[in-house]
Order: C-alpha cells, then structure tokens, then sequence
C-alpha cells in the first residue's frame, strides 16, 4: 500500500527521500515549501491528500484546540532526533500501523504508538 505523505521542515529532507525510496509519494516542506506556517502546511496536506509527519508539537493545538481538519498527522517525540531514529520509527510505523495512518492523529516515540481519531484510539 503506498501512501501520500508531506514531511515537515523540521523533520527534515532525508525522511521524505527514504519515503520515497521504499515506494511512497512524499513531499517535503523544506524542498518544496520552505518558511510555510503550519497552518498552510496544514491545508496544503490536507488539499493534497497526505498525511503529515511531524515533530513541532504545535500542530495537536491546531487539531485538538483549534479544530483543525487534516488528512492524518504523524507526530514524532523522539529523544533521537537523528536522521535515523526518524526513519526507524517511521518505518515501525509504515510496517505496523499502515492502515491506521488516514485520518488518524498518531503520536509516536521510539517505544510508544498512540493512534486517535479513525473512531478508535490505541
């Protein structure tokens, strides 16, 4: 199943590159957009249809305060902000989570997965 996915300037360039190797439509802000605020990245995902994967933590206050639509929201918490503990919680992700991206906020730290929305929570 492959994806449409907007990663974030924060999150960084090579996640989007990574995405796009292993089969996945993704776009990055910092290529793409840079200097966008987060409610234009917000409606630009949400026109393109892909889900935005994150580590600025201000987007759960544009979609739980704020009410915010949105196509699916990845938010990384990671103590390693490396390239690479990005890509190996994303790709956790992608292998175990893939059917619950869509639509869902998902919260995710190198040993925790936190799904909302999609009607469920986990």
């Amino acid at each position: 199943l492959n994806m449409r996915f907007l990663v974030d300037e924060c999150t960084g360039p090579s996640v989007s590159k990574w995405l796009k190797q292993n089969g996945h439509d993704s776009l990055s802000v910092y290529d793409e957009a840079r200097g966008l605020d987060d409610e234009s990245i917000l409606e630009m995902a949400l026109k393109e249809e892909r889900i935005l994967i994150t580590n600025d933590k201000d987007f759960r206050e544009l979609v739980f305060r704020d009410g915010q639509n949105h196509n699916g929201i990845i938010l990384l918490c990671l103590m390693d902000e490396s390239i690479a503990g990005k890509i190996v919680v994303v790709e956790r992700l992608l292998a175990q989570y893939l059917e619950s991206l869509a639509g869902s906020f998902v919260v995710a730290t190198e040993d925790r997965v936190r799904i909302i929305g999609g009607g469920k929570e986990r």
